[in-house]
């Protein structure tokens, strides 16, 4: 398939994250039914606040079993005693392994009672009723140490996405009884790099598409044949739908005041008080279970969250067990596919199948069944290009160099600072006319963009390329890449985005009958804002036609560009309707008319360098 749109992500969260790939649904669906019992509980948080709980234990009961708790947002369905999921855990190995499964509605949410609030800030207050999502996860694993039978009195936390931020939010102040717990795809930072914006950029496309279902306020309890309907686009093609207006006029028509999130959005358009307060990252300190972290370096929602919860960890907590996984999958594939394929790209394995069976089962049992001898190192990361696994003592590796690729004349890129002269290269980048964030006619986002062929850009006169030279080596990226870009604008403000691809050579095979040869492979790219440029707190102007320079980081990327390639760097200024677009003027963007989009003419300078993180 070559893509799936964000439409049926969403309904594959709401069906709960046990989606494994290519299993025996109706085997599982009878394995669950035969082996579990279910019980549906409400458990009381210290406030008085009962949340919906769905406790799958093992009929078996001549033995004792450790606890796997998922909280979401996204329900606990199937509702009701006799009604059973079809498979429990990430995957069906990890269900027949034998655990005691417990899903809860987190607070607000579907059966669950209480305010639900996006991203739940931690709670500075010292009183005993003072609740966040850290409070209601201990309160939980309190109930169950002091509820459950043959109940071995450890548990583990996972969850991807929304789930994987509650499953980092357990990590504060954790319950004693709580032992591993992996953060997969976690949301972490909407302002600066998940889901909602990227370096103070909204993701017109996603936040709209999720917050028109996920943000419609609902009547508690509900369940989900009885919750809000789906937005029904009345232009389905969904470039042409986002530019019918400014965001502030399609949330006038088409939102007016009815979602919450969206108005705290447009009430905070910097990175304020709101924003900060919604980091989690700085909160986890004194750290005490495992962690293992998970991520896709194709995840189009959550790869920022992935390898930053995976760093402030470490950072703040040197002692702790402290792992990194990252393979090459989109939102969720290491359980939501085998792993084989992304769009185009080839890994010449089942990238899923081993991270299942060599990784996250064998982490679960050993800090929850002391069964195994999981010694697994710092960071296990999956290199595509080269495509193999690799160890390392630490992410990104010890044993990296950093290497400068310039952005030079004529399209070229150069190891080495050449130019010695002011020399740019001059284009009008236009608002009303933005260049797409992947080719074709598209109605909904896919997730293949992330890898997707390139050459549709490479052709406009407001995108502007360059490349290397045929390598004659391999080169090996693991770590982030850092733009250092020198600009100017006619304007006060502009976006920039900067895109990392690997240029097939002209021999290469057809691929599903696609042609393959000079295939631009996107491996990763990313934007920012120029107002931000300082600081994402106190926007500045930029000064019309004065060199200027953008420095920002793209999120880590583990790829090997192999010798008869090239690389190639492509710089454009906006990235539409994955982003949203900016006037091109200095200004409170959710106030921008569609009046207000201005050509301007950019300027991207031969000083210009990207900062790659080298493998040795």
């Amino acid at each position: 398939m070559k893509k799936l749109t964000l439409k049926v992500t969403l309904l594959t969260l709401l069906l709960g994250s046990t989606v494994g790939f290519a299993q025996d649904t109706k085997a599982d669906s009878a394995y669950v039914r035969d082996n579990y019992e279910k019980i549906e509980q409400v458990i009381p948080m210290r406030d008085g606040t009962k949340l919906f709980t769905a406790i799958y234990q093992p009929k078996d009961k001549t033995k004792q079993y450790p606890v796997l708790l998922n909280r979401t947002p996204y329900t606990v369905a199937p509702y009701g005693a006799n009604e059973y999921k079809k498979s429990l855990g990430n995957f069906p190995a990890e269900m027949r392994e034998g655990f005691i499964f417990v899903y809860q509605d987190v607070r607000g949410k579907w059966m669950s009672e209480g305010e639900f609030e996006d991203v739940r800030p931690i709670n500075p207050s010292k009183s005993k009723k003072a609740i966040d999502e850290s409070t209601d996860t201990f309160d939980t694993l309190e109930w169950l140490a002091k509820n459950l039978k043959n109940y071995t009195k450890k548990a583990g936390i996972y969850g991807i996405s929304y789930p994987g931020f509650y499953s980092t939010m357990s990590l504060v102040n954790s319950h004693p009884t709580l032992k591993a717990v992996s953060p997969q795809a976690p949301v972490t930072n909407w302002f600066l790099g998940d889901d909602f914006h990227h370096n103070g950029v909204l993701f017109l496309n996603d936040s709209f598409s999720f917050m028109t279902f996920f943000g419609v306020k609902r009547p508690q309890p509900i369940t989900p044949d009885k919750g809000p309907k789906r937005f029904e686009y009345p232009i389905k093609d969904n470039y042409r739908f986002y530019a019918s207006g400014s965001v502030k006029e399609l949330k006038d028509k088409y939102l007016q005041d009815n979602i919450k999130f969206y108005n705290d959005l447009f009430a905070h358009p910097d990175y304020d008080q709101f924003w900060q307060d919604r980091n989690v990252l700085p909160h986890l300190t004194n750290v005490q279970p495992a962690v293992m972290t998970v991520g896709g370096f194709f995840d189009a929602e959550d790869v920022y969250g992935a390898f930053e919860t995976y760093k402030a960890i470490e950072k703040q907590n040197p002692k702790a067990t402290n792992i990194m996984v990252a393979g090459p999958w989109f939102h969720g594939g290491w359980v939501r596919s085998n792993g084989s394929t992304f769009g185009d790209m080839q890994f010449a394995s089942n990238t899923s199948e081993h991270y299942q069976q060599e990784i996250e089962l064998p982490f679960f049992n050993y800090y929850l069944k002391d069964k195994g001898n999981f010694k697994p190192t710092e960071a296990t990361i999956f290199i595509t290009g080269s495509n193999e696994w690799k160890q390392f003592d630490a992410w990104p590796p010890k044993n990296v160099t950093t290497q400068k690729i310039y952005l030079q004349q004529n399209g070229k890129i150069a190891f080495n600072k050449t130019n010695t002269t002011t020399t740019f290269d001059e284009y009008v980048a236009d608002p009303n006319s933005p260049v797409p964030y992947q080719g074709g006619v598209l109605e909904t986002r896919s997730r293949e963009y992330m890898v997707d062929d390139q050459r549709f850009a490479s052709t406009r006169p407001d995108v502007m390329v360059y490349q290397s030279d045929i390598l004659t080596e391999d080169i090996t990226l693991a770590g982030p890449v850092i733009n250092h870009l020198v600009v100017s604008t006619t304007g006060t403000d502009a976006d920039y985005v900067v895109k990392l691809i690997d240029v097939y050579p002209e021999n290469t095979p057809k691929f599903n009958n696609k042609l393959m040869a000079g295939y631009q492979n996107l491996i990763r790219a990313e934007i920012m804002r120029g107002k931000y440029r300082n600081s994402f707190s106190n926007p500045e102007a930029m000064v019309p036609n004065k060199e200027t320079n953008v420095t920002y980081t793209m999120p880590d990327v583990g790829h090997t560009f192999k010798k008869g390639h090239r690389i190639m760097i492509q710089v454009q200024n906006s990235w539409f309707p994955l982003a949203d677009r900016n006037p091109q003027q200095f200004m409170n963007v959710y106030e921008a008319t569609s009046k207000d989009y201005l050509k301007q003419t950019q300027r991207i300078y031969h000083t210009s360098y990207i900062e790659i993180p080298v493998l040795k």
